[in-house]
């Protein structure tokens, strides 16, 4: 039986996110762009997302696969499109297909969550060596934000961008045990960024693991 872990639609994809999106180590399909709209998927075992990404892409065939990726124990995809009705039918098909509804997935935990004011040369030169995103830059203020099931940091991110559009994304982690966001700017325009990243994954119903 497939389990849904994580459920997504995305709409309005933000520059800078839908810019990582597009960056070789995650987009290994086709890249997204500024304004379309995506649907991220999990599920568990790890090869079922083949099923699933059979489903959608025979519902909705001008969706465009930008990941399609399975780790140990769970598999995931990215899908894109410029029209919402597409989304739609895709991310329908694969809930009819699998016998289960949005609110079936994992709701998100958040782990940790801070703002480091005034970073420093040293700070700033180690994580700009591990980034997939823009340079962080020394004296800036610097949000870091934890959450499961991992790819939740993918809309928190996208909403956060939204809500602060002067913040630099520094880094999105979106698989593995946990999703990690890296944001830098203005302190204040951090926080406002950080409360959207909380109210967004407040607002998803989902089961406790």
């Amino acid at each position: 039986m497939t389990e849904l872990r994580v459920y997504l639609p995305i709409h309005d994809l933000q520059p800078q996110f839908a810019a990582y999106l597009s960056t070789p180590m995650r987009a290994r399909g086709y890249p997204p762009f500024e304004g379309e709209h995506s649907l991220i998927v999990e599920v568990a075992p790890a090869l079922s997302i083949h099923r699933i990404c059979d489903l959608a892409l025979k519902a909705a065939p001008q969706m465009e696969p930008g990941i399609l990726f399975t780790e140990r124990q769970f598999g995931l995809m990215e899908l894109h499109s410029a029209s919402k009705r597409d989304l739609d039918s895709a991310g329908q098909a694969v809930l009819d297909g699998i016998g289960t509804k949005p609110a079936d997935q994992l709701a998100p935990v958040t782990m940790f969550h801070d703002i480091v004011h005034d970073i420093s040369d040293q700070h700033a030169i180690i994580l700009n060596r591990s980034r997939d995103a823009s340079m962080l830059l020394p004296g800036n203020s610097l949000l870091v934000y934890e959450m499961m099931p991992a790819l939740f940091a993918c809309v928190a991110a996208n909403e956060a961008e939204r809500a602060a559009p002067n913040v630099v994304i520094n880094d999105v982690q979106m698989m593995g045990a946990s999703g990690r966001i890296f944001m830098s700017g203005d302190a204040g325009d951090l926080e406002v960024a950080r409360d959207a990243i909380a109210r967004t994954l407040d607002a998803v119903e989902g089961r406790k693991a």
